[in-house]
């Protein structure tokens, strides 16, 4: 099928190309803003308690946990000076008319309450609701920063929040994901230029990558019209489909090289790189797709937007590289070496190459070699059995930013969290006034709790066991036509572990008040860490499968897809011990420039696992298509591996390069999670192309021998009928005349 593919490419070449820049061109210009249809939510679960016990306490009770926060800090003296008082009460009235705001209160119109005073008696907070869609949120909330942040004569007004901190870390990605695009193609296209050591080789990948990259836009418009889709996933949108590009290009651009040297024609050129390289590009494309499907499986659109994003750049890059990229070199054909900026040294002899002896070296002694590679691995994941995950906030913002410093003094100078408030909602709970001795009991219950700072129901605020006086308008907010509600403020960080268990101990209090569900920001933590555990062992067994049976399919063996598996999860397990060792445990912070926070953002280890372990297979792949392929001409275990390693090795290193400057360029990102993102990857594909592929796979390939080909007869039938290996196709005639000229291999030296 492929060679007439191949056939196909070669005789429509124009066609192709001018339907891809017409591809290219309408999928820009109708998804060019894919970015505003996109949410910066989805970090929970729908379906858990704390997401129905929000939705039932909007529809129910118009409330919501508070998400805008204003910092009033006196100028001079105390917030309990007439004055202060004065421009307090204006800032809260003022902050009250604006529209979609809900629920604001302050220090002031509830009666002086101590918990909105800030221990040294200078600031005071202002808290508010803004109802309504994330992406309504995110807007409202920008205009109350324009708005309200202001320095007086009496006052000084800062905002902050979970609102504004989310909108100021939309903002940072967006400004971000323009940086690092800036920072990775010139670099990108500098490094191409030395790989192939000409510009219109090195454009190449480039033009595969805007290919990927544009028709994923289209996609996610699209798909965005159907459910929510994540903004990040855009970010995940351009590295990966250019690191794809670069990956499937130099691919596909080394085998046509090496079949114009053997001295075929253009044509019959491209139809052998299609027959060959594209079952190896194909095949590879699958392999990141199934793991990236993997996502799916989970409830947090976040992690199901880069399912989506994920799989439609990688089918596309695969697309852009077997289809549209032949097409440009069956009309480029020796040209493809135009504009020379420098010429590489004569590639050695067969057999004599630098990652040939590396193979020899590794075959000759793989038990010592791959004991003390395995050792290492394991030394470098030790930290990752002290994995602790949790949820973003303001701390992966840099502290430069106005949303961070507000939250910070608040973390400093004030006794409770008042944005990170437990709602504990009783929807069943009839003729709630008639029950005020049930109410009272069970919030002073609440309020005895280690790490409560203050409970609020409508009955009145409780501070440790004791009811103290509030203004009665501000209680309303707990009337409902049926049921009722409390608001459970902490004393401690609402996304900690002492707020994860003061959750559960909110959970397990028994209730007067008949079953109650607990919604607000620790909770969230709670149910969202469960629904990723829950799903965690389906999602694996998925990737294990899918995996398995696509290089089942492509090599015939069962033996290969084991050693592949538990080889991925060996080089991904130390990558992960040393984002641990950085991002949890601080190390390197000060010249990263993030605050460690303990925890790891929930979603991180999964997503780079995923995209991780799809790119690992991506070169494993490459590698043992070409040792598959000089194992079914030679039958010779240890010369196939070794001309393997050194055809691909090249190839395979400079793609790895490349992608991580891709990676890393993200790395530049003010937003710890995605900092985090970019150089677990970069560490991640490194190791694998530089450590797993040069070692570990050469030195298990030998111990193996010619069992690495093993599979029961059943299977090896089923193969032999429905396989999709590579095999060498025969001449194709074809209408290209022109000479053969000496053509340099990618990455010669």
């Amino acid at each position: 099928m492929l060679i007439r593919l191949g056939e196909f490419t070669v005789h429509r070449r124009k066609a192709i190309l001018v339907g891809t820049l017409l591809f290219v061109l309408v999928s820009f210009a109708l998804a060019g803003g894919v970015a505003k249809r996109l949410t910066s939510g989805g970090f929970a679960d729908p379906k858990s308690e704390s997401e129905r016990a929000a939705v039932l306490l909007q529809r129910e009770f118009g409330a919501q946990e508070p998400n805008i926060v204003l910092l009033v800090s006196a100028r001079h003296g105390s917030v309990d000076d007439a004055a202060v008082r004065a421009a307090g009460l204006q800032v809260t009235q003022e902050l009250s008319r604006q529209p979609s705001l809900r629920q604001v209160v302050s220090y002031w119109n509830l009666n002086q309450a101590a918990p909105l005073k800030s221990t040294d008696d200078r600031q005071a907070l202002v808290l508010g609701v803004i109802a309504g869609s994330d992406d309504h949120v995110n807007d409202v909330a920008q205009s109350i920063s324009s708005k309200f942040t202001r320095d007086g004569a009496v006052v000084r007004v800062a905002v902050g929040g979970r609102a504004e901190v989310f909108r100021q870390i939309n903002d940072t990605i967006k400004q971000d994901l323009k940086r690092a695009e800036s920072i990775a193609f010139p670099i990108t296209l500098i490094l191409l230029v030395i790989v192939f050591g000409s510009i219109v080789a090195a454009g190449l990948p480039l033009f595969v990558g805007v290919f990927a990259i544009a028709g994923s836009f289209v996609a996610l418009y699209v798909i965005s019209a159907i459910t929510d889709v994540s903004i990040y996933s855009l970010n995940l949108t351009t590295a990966l489909g250019l690191g794809l590009a670069i990956d499937y290009s130099l691919f596909v651009v080394s085998r046509f090289r090496e079949e114009l040297q053997q001295g075929h024609s253009t044509d019959d050129a491209v139809v052998r790189t299609v027959a060959t390289a594209g079952r190896t590009v194909a095949g590879s494309a699958l392999t990141v797709a199934v793991s990236l499907l993997a996502l799916w499986l989970f409830p947090l659109s976040f992690l199901r937007s880069f399912a989506y994003a994920g799989v439609a750049v990688s089918l596309l890059a695969a697309l852009g590289a077997v289809v549209a990229l032949p097409a440009l070199l069956a009309v480029l054909g020796h040209r493809v070496n135009s504009l020379r900026v420098f010429r590489h040294r004569e590639p050695k002899p067969v057999g004599e190459g630098v990652w040939h002896r590396v193979a020899m070296v590794v075959m000759r002694r793989p038990v010592p070699i791959a004991t003390a590679v395995i050792l290492v691995l394991v030394v470098l994941g030790i930290p990752f059995l002290r994995l602790q995950i949790g949820l973003p906030d303001d701390r992966v913002l840099s502290t430069d930013l106005s949303s961070r410093q507000v939250q910070d003094q608040i973390r400093t100078h004030f006794t409770s969290q008042e944005a990170g408030a437990l709602q504990v909602i009783a929807p069943r709970f009839d003729d709630p006034k008639h029950h005020s001795t049930e109410i009272s009991r069970y919030a002073q219950s609440l309020s005895r709790l280690t790490g409560v700072a203050r409970v609020d129901a409508l009955t009145g605020s409780y501070l440790a066991g004791r009811a103290v006086t509030v203004p009665a308008a501000t209680l309303r907010r707990f009337e409902g036509a049926t049921g009722t509600w409390l608001s459970v403020v902490p004393s401690v960080e609402p996304l900690s572990a002492a707020g994860e268990q003061l959750t559960h101990d909110v959970r397990a209090l028994p209730s007067p008040i008949g079953h109650v569900l607990v919604a607000g920001q620790p909770a969230q933590l709670v149910d969202s860490k469960h629904a990723l555990f829950a799903r965690l062992p389906w999602a694996a067994l998925w990737i294990a499968l899918a995996t398995f049976v696509l290089l089942f399919l492509m090599f015939g063996s069962v033996v290969v897809p084991i050693k592949a598996l538990v080889l991925n999860v060996l080089s991904l397990t130390a990558t992960f011990g040393a984002m641990v060792w950085i991002f949890q445990d601080g190390h390197f912070s000060g010249f990263l420039d993030f605050t460690p926070t303990g925890t790891l953002a929930a979603t991180m280890p999964i997503l780079m696992f995923c995209v991780a372990f799809g790119l690992s297979m991506d070169y494993e792949v490459f590698l043992l298509s070409r040792i598959k392929e000089e194992h079914d001409l030679s039958h010779d275990n240890i010369r196939s591996v070794a001309l393997g390693l050194e055809r691909t090795g090249r190839i395979v290193t400079a793609a790895a390069v490349l992608i991580s400057v891709v990676f890393i360029a993200f790395a530049t990102s003010g937003v710890a999670f995605i900092k985090l993102f970019g150089i677990g990857l970069a560490l991640a594909v490194l190791m694998d192309a530089f450590v797993i592929r040069a070692t570990l796979v050469p030195a298990f390939m030998r111990l193996a021998g010619e069992v690495n080909w093993w599979a029961p007869a059943p299977m090896r039938r089923f193969y032999e009928r429905f396989g999709i290996s590579e095999t060498e196709p025969p001449n194709v005639p074809s209408a290209d005349t022109d000479e053969h000229q000496p053509v340099e291999p990618v990455g010669a030296s």
